[in-house]
């Protein structure tokens, strides 16, 4: 299993229930969408998961390790967490080159998939960070959290800022990666538009508990009138009305007329750009790549 969980529990310092009795089996190339109000536990299990929060009771095994033993920790494979902190990292906000970013976490490494996530991820790599807006700014982020290929994927609301061209880009590209790697993605989010067949299966939260969970081999969607019909082991869903396929089909010929930023052969080249940068920001601008040659996921 890529998650065992047993009774898994956490409770804050303040003495409040963040989870209480979750269990869970998720396989290798799992797509799990969480599903709960604020306040619900999502944003909890993701950092237990994240190593970030310590449990005191239940079991959780990783790949089949046990995340918080020092020893044996490494065998669970690559975790990769991405949530909404790093929007407010003032860091984030600074006159810092995109490709500096890029080349911290290992960009020179994995050229290929860089310059894929660039692509689809629609990112000029001529953008300065403090000149982004919000949504280019979370487009980096998923651009240097994706950049090393992990088994694990931890996501935490992060499309909230991207349009819905670039968010069906970025979902299509996860689902490949489950599908080509045994690569297992664990996503909390309040917008659901685009999602009706990217999950394996939905977790509903409630107050710290899991009180529903569905394969997606047992939803379907109909023209009932009832806008949910719900059984222990099966859900019917109306089919929705929602402007999500008009917003996409629109924004798509936006890309069309405009072209992909890669396209434009004016351009310099990513490699001109991050060698010019980084002899600016870094004293030794080998030190980024030695450090990201010896965690290199193999």
């Amino acid at each position: 299993m890529s998650i065992y969980a047993q009774n898994l529990c956490y409770t804050f310092p303040t003495n409040k229930i963040g989870l209480f009795d979750v269990n869970l089996d998720i396989k290798p190339r799992s797509r799990v969408l969480l599903v709960g109000p604020n306040g619900a536990g999502k944003s909890t299990l993701l950092r237990v998961l994240a190593g970030q929060k310590l449990i005191k009771q239940g079991k959780l095994l990783l790949n089949g390790t046990d995340p918080f033993e020092l020893a044996s920790a490494s065998s669970c494979g690559v975790i990769t967490y991405l949530g909404t902190e790093w929007a407010s990292n003032q860091i984030t906000k600074r006159d810092i080159p995109v490709t500096v970013l890029i080349d911290s976490v290992g960009g020179t490494l994995f050229k290929e998939r860089r310059d894929q996530l660039i692509n689809m991820l629609d990112i000029d790599i001529t953008w300065r960070m403090n000149q982004c807006s919000d949504g280019e700014r979370r487009r980096v982020q998923l651009c240097m959290g994706l950049l090393k290929p992990w088994d694990l994927l931890l996501l935490d609301e992060v499309t909230v800022d991207l349009d819905v061209l670039v968010r069906a880009r970025l979902l299509a590209f996860l689902q490949q990666e489950t599908e080509s790697r045994n690569a297992t993605i664990v996503y909390a989010t309040h917008i659901f538009d685009g999602l009706g067949e990217w999950p394996t299966e939905i977790v509903h939260f409630r107050g710290g508990c899991i009180v529903a969970q569905h394969s997606m081999d047992f939803v379907s969607y109909g023209d009932q009138e009832e806008n949910v019909k719900e059984t222990k082991s099966t859900v019917e869903i109306a089919k929705s009305k929602s402007f999500y396929p008009l917003a996409l089909h629109w924004l798509s010929q936006d890309l069309d007329l405009r072209g992909e930023r890669t396209e434009d052969k004016t351009r310099p080249k990513y490699e001109d750009l991050s060698r010019l940068k980084n002899d600016q920001f870094y004293d030794d601008k080998n030190r980024v790549t030695s450090y990201f040659q010896t965690t290199r996921h193999v």
